[in-house]
């Protein structure tokens, strides 16, 4: 019932826009529209004269279909599933709208090849990325329990990590530790960032060892029951039982410093999330923050992004968008500051947006930490 109330939503964008039907070749489209997780389909919504929804696969997933799919009635192409949805959207609709924004210049020339008619397809951007962009009841639960299993996982890595351990041996600890407690994957490459390295914002795990006095961060998510979780976390590797060397000394200050200037300015962005506010609000209310410790230029990426059935969806929590916030949405945290060849701070939380506020999701230790 979830799928097919999608599907008439869908139906009703497209009437409003006066467009007769919609090819959907995106798969985590397709997936939100009907359930279906294979890795190859179309899907033909059909709203005027009549409406309908069919699924083009192929044979690998002739029981998966048949056990996932919603709302759409499922056809087995026996050769190209792209090019039996053209074929049968040309019977049924006058017109066909699609997508530019997630359509390959190759694919485009495929479905223009399948169509016999002139300006048959034509441009229909944005349509599921506005019912996607707010998060229905089923939706939420599960965006909560994949941010859960990520604060358990955290949890239970850092009593695990230690000096000499390579960034590598803790991505791949992580991820290992995610696919046992249930994880179908992680959302993305998992980031561990030492040292130096730490200055890199989206620098990937290497053979670098961390060290006592090193900021390690940690930046992860998870996907489970198909939606993505994001979450980073900045903690320091100390020196046990042994004596600070007085070189570290001052070094650990002005970490402690910027680390506390980052925790301030993430915490004054989620206290900005409500619905009604624009993305660049939130942007300013961290980039303000940053700005007044003196560390404005050295934040150099938008404060946050909008997640969901993948990793970065709409809305950009940057400081030039002026994409309202609605209850439902959820959206990442995430300032930072990078001084280049020393060391890097971030620190970010997966926020629900709520009607006069934010629940944060990840709501893990985030303070300052020496392991």
């Amino acid at each position: 019932m979830m799928h097919r109330g999608r599907i008439r939503q869908l139906v009703q964008e497209l009437r409003l826009r006066s467009i007769p039907s919609l090819l959907v070749t995106h798969l985590p489209d397709v997936r939100y529209l009907t359930g279906f997780t294979g890795s190859n389909a179309a899907l033909v919504v059909v709203a005027e004269p009549r409406v309908s929804a069919r699924l083009f696969t192929d044979g690998r997933y002739t029981v998966q279909a048949k056990r996932e799919v919603q709302g759409a009635t499922v056809r087995i192409a026996p050769k190209s599933a792209l090019v039996e949805a053209c074929s049968w959207a040309e019977q049924h609709a006058a017109r066909c709208g699609f997508d530019r924004t997630q359509t390959t210049v190759a694919s485009l020339g495929v479905m223009k090849k399948a169509s016999g008619k002139r300006s048959f397809f034509v441009p229909a951007d944005g349509l599921i990325v506005a019912l996607r962009v707010v998060k229905d009841a089923a939706e939420v639960e599960a965006m909560r329990h994949a941010a859960s299993l990520t604060c358990s996982l955290y949890e239970g890595l850092l009593g695990w990590v230690e000096p000499g351990m390579r960034e590598r041996d803790i991505a791949a600890e992580l991820e290992h530790r995610a696919r046992m407690a249930g994880a179908e994957a992680m959302s993305f490459e998992t980031i561990v960032t030492a040292g130096e390295r730490s200055s890199q914002p989206h620098a990937r795990a290497t053979e670098a060892r961390i060290a006592p006095g090193d900021l390690v961060t940690l930046d992860f998510g998870i996907l489970l029951d198909g939606y993505c979780s994001d979450m980073t976390r900045t903690f320091s590797i100390g020196f046990g039982e042994k004596p600070v060397p007085s070189r570290w000394k001052q070094r650990w200050a002005e970490q402690r410093v910027v680390f506390e200037a980052v925790m301030a300015a993430q915490q004054a962005a989620v206290n900005a999330v409500r619905a009604g506010v624009t993305c660049g609000e939130v942007d300013r209310a961290a980039r303000s923050v940053l700005e007044g410790a003196g560390y404005g230029k050295y934040f150099t990426h938008s404060t946050g992004h909008g997640i969901g059935l993948e990793i970065h969806e709409v809305p950009r929590v940057g400081k030039d968008s002026k994409d309202v916030l609605k209850a439902g949405t959820v959206i990442t945290i995430e300032p930072g500051v990078y001084l280049p060849g020393r060391f890097g701070v971030r620190i970010e939380d997966s926020v629900l947006v709520t009607e006069d506020g934010a629940e944060v999701l990840t709501p893990v230790h985030k303070g300052w930490m020496e392991l």
